[in-house]
């Protein structure tokens, strides 16, 4: 059966047989000289060629020993004898006596001297024939046909050029160890003929065989063409090779060991351990996979799987150094070994699957790039994941502050707000794309309700100071980030105040309603809660001011002194108009002053009614009432002295009919101020008297006659009143000198009608 001349590799290994100890049956049926051949090496002309005009020797039988065989001298191995007769072939193990070894040449070398050994007897008793032999290439030699078989036998080569098959040449002597003779017998040197092993000859023209393997296989078994089994006789080539008798070449390296082949020394592939590398470096051991080198592929599976243990989940810190410098060095060792490996390796795959080795190598280099990529872009991820929830974390501080501070008075709470406002205003500008800057908006909101919270609650005053917060953000706050937030607080502002300020007002704290209302009048003058204001304020005043213009008030002067008070403040207000609560206020007040002293007066507090009405008749000089305060003043002050005079308060109007006259003389050195009170109510000055001296003490031992007023009546400083009839109290208070200053006295007189009254001023003392 014919073989694939890309595998001639034996399917079995042939059995190891004894050369020497032919086995019973091992005889093969002559004629059967078939030559078991494996590939020959690639490129170049096979060491035994047949040129195309080489005749064969003709093949004599096998058994066959020509009587008068002589030995001829052995020719130079690239000559070929044209009368080369063959020795007869002594039995394969028969040695003569006298038969002296050669020592055998090296396997190249045809020493031109060389003498063959004597061939053995002719008569030689045969031996047990030999089994097939075992050549160096791990092909085995069988029997060569028998003489007379006729044409070339099934696995020979035809005959090239005309020749003819027939014997071989002479045989060498039998026990031979040196070069072959020129019948190509034995395993010297290939003769002219080109039968046996040795290599081919100089012309070209002999199809030259192979010599003994490395180190030889000795002399015994040199044994001539005649034998049944002899190795002299060149074998006739099969069909395929080039010439007859011939062997294919050896391969150019012994065949590789291991599974795959991943140990052999065969030819170098450079490329395919470029492919078994890169598929190494695949990180999937697909290197050693091809080679069948299971446990560097488990190695590479374990780091790998390793690898992927540590790696994944990705996060944000990657996988240490360490681990990927050890990883890469694993890396690069499988694929320095695979290299290694697979240059000289014999693939089982075909030619075809080995032509894609290489490219599928480079393709699978996409793994471990895309790996790295894609681990990359997990981690990548994961760092931004970390990124984002660090920003999240932030915001959810700020949302803690702020919804800690809820219900907390603003100005304990505002150093917080404006924390959280800061950590909004960082994540919407420095980080716009983040998950944490996509819910500024809806914190900003957040906030706004919560700072906004007091004036949900109507609680207006505590609103004021949050809701001015957060009117005022523009000032404060980027306007990408608030937006327009900020746009509606004007009027819950102006509402607040207003609102503030009128609960201040009901509960008397006018201080406070009246800053509100100022702070109102001032940031929204066209708001509609100023002319509100002003209603309520004017309204208010004359509500306060009401008791006094009717004279209801049951405090006059503490009534005065608040409407005085809310008077002053509403006239404080910037920005209302609030002239016409404020004139009624004062008549009211005026109106309150008077009625105050007059109260006082019943009350005899003289003292006190003499300031309010003296401060009265100050206030309001052009007052129609202003008289009568005065006159009321006067009655208090001699009322302090006489309370007699303070039974009655003195009319507002001056009584009519008749009037009676008295003349008031001053009898003293100094002036004196003269207060009276009784149907008329009024008061007189007069000048001091130089010459007058006090009365009493010494001047009254040197003169007891003198009398107050006894002298010339020109010479006293005189005033005459005219005074209604009625009882009158008098008070006269000295307002001179040192020693008279300050002295008051008292008197009381009863006014009647149709007479003249007189009375003396003047000073008593000790001296």
């Amino acid at each position: 059966m014919g073989e694939d001349p890309n595998d001639a590799r034996p399917e079995h290994a042939p059995p190891k047989l004894d050369l020497n100890k032919p086995g019973p049956g091992d005889e093969p049926p002559a004629g059967s000289g078939e030559t078991v051949m494996i590939r020959p090496a690639r490129g170049g002309t096979p060491r035994d060629a047949t040129p195309a005009d080489a005749v064969p020797a003709p093949a004599p039988p096998r058994d066959a020993t020509p009587a008068d065989a002589a030995p001829a001298p052995a020719p130079p191995r690239d000559a070929v004898p044209a009368d080369a007769v063959p020795a007869p072939a002594p039995p394969r193990d028969a040695v003569p006596a006298d038969a002296l070894p050669v020592p055998a040449p090296p396997r190249d070398a045809t020493p031109a001297d060389a003498v063959p050994a004597e061939a053995a007897p002719s008569d030689a008793a045969p031996q047990d024939p030999a089994p097939p032999q075992a050549t160096p290439t791990g092909s085995f030699r069988l029997p060569a046909p028998a003489p007379g078989a006729g044409g070339p036998a099934p696995w020979e080569a035809p005959p090239q050029n005309g020749g003819s098959t027939g014997t071989a040449a002479s045989a060498a002597p039998a026990g031979s160890f040196g070069p072959a003779d020129s019948s190509g017998s034995g395993f010297g040197p290939a003769d002219s003929s080109g039968s046996g092993f040795g290599p081919a000859d100089s012309s070209g023209t002999s199809g030259s065989g192979f010599g003994p393997p490395p180190g030889g296989f000795g002399g015994g078994f040199g044994a001539g063409a005649g034998g049944p089994y002899g190795h002299g006789q060149a074998p006739a080539a099969a069909p395929g090779w080039a010439g007859a008798g011939t062997l294919p070449p050896p391969p150019s390296a012994p065949p590789g060991f291991g599974p795959g082949g991943g140990g052999g020394q065969g030819e170098s592939r450079p490329l395919q351990a470029v492919a078994v590398g890169l598929l190494n470096l695949s990180c999937l051991g697909l290197g050693y996979v091809l080679l069948r080198q299971w446990i560097g592929a488990a190695v590479c599976w374990a780091a790998t799987a390793a690898l992927l243990l540590l790696a994944l989940p990705a996060d944000a810190d990657g996988v240490p150094l360490g681990v990927l410098v050890g990883y890469g060095v694993v890396l690069l060792a499988a694929a320095a070994d695979g290299a290694r490996r697979g240059l000289r390796a014999t693939l089982s795959a075909g030619a075809a699957a080995r032509r894609l080795v290489l490219p599928l190598a480079l393709v699978l280099l996409a793994v471990p790039a895309g790996g790295a990529v894609a681990y990359g872009s997990a981690r990548d991820e994961a760092r931004e994941e970390a990124f984002q929830q660090s920003l999240l974390a932030r915001l959810a501080t700020a949302d803690a502050l702020v919804k800690a501070r809820e219900g907390v008075r603003f100005d304990l709470a505002e150093s917080d707000y404006t924390t959280a406002l800061d950590t909004y205003e960082k994540l919407a500008l420095d980080h716009p794309g983040s998950r944490a800057a996509k819910l500024v908006p809806e914190r900003l909101d957040a906030y706004v309700t919560s700072v906004s919270k007091p004036y949900a609650d109507k609680k207006y005053c505590e609103a004021v100071d949050p809701l001015k917060h957060l009117r005022e953000l523009p000032d404060t706050l980027d306007a990408k980030v608030l937006g327009n937030r900020a746009d509606g607080f004007d009027e819950p502002l102006a509402q607040s105040l207003y609102e503030c300020g009128a609960g201040e007002l009901r509960r008397e704290a006018t201080k406070p309603a009246h800053e509100a209302f100022t702070e109102l009048a001032t940031t929204f003058p066209e708001s509609v809660y100023v002319g509100q204001t002003e209603k309520l304020v004017g309204d208010g005043l004359r509500n306060a001011a009401a008791p006094l213009s009717d004279g209801s008030a049951p405090d006059p002067c503490g009534t005065t002194e608040e409407v005085r008070t809310q008077r002053s403040d509403v006239a404080a207000l910037k920005g209302y108009d609030l002239s016409g609560p404020v004139g009624d206020a004062a008549r009211a007040i005026q109106k309150g002053v008077f009625s105050c002293g007059t109260k006082q007066f019943r009350d005899e507090e003289y003292s006190d009614a003499v300031k309010t009405m003296d401060q009265y008749a100050k206030d309001y000089p052009k007052s129609p009432q202003t008289a009568h305060a005065r006159t009321i003043s006067i009655a208090a002050q001699i009322a302090d002295h006489e309370p007699a005079a303070g039974k009655k308060l003195p009319p507002s109007t001056v009584p009519g009919g008749s009037r009676m006259p008295m003349v008031v003389s001053n009898d003293g050195k100094d002036s004196v101020e003269l207060l009276y009170t009784g149907p008329v109510t009024g008061k007189i000055t007069l000048k001091a008297c130089g010459s007058c001296t006090n009365y009493g003490g010494i001047r009254e031992a040197v003169d007891p006659d003198a009398k107050p007023c006894g002298g010339s009546s020109s010479k006293y400083p005189k005033a005459t009143l005219q005074l209604p009839a009625g009882t009158y109290y008098f008070l006269q208070r000295r307002t001179g000198s040192l020693s008279s200053a300050g002295e008051t006295k008292d008197s009381k007189a009863v006014i009647e009608p149709g007479y003249t009254y007189t009375n003396c001023l003047y000073v008593t003392s000790q001296f």
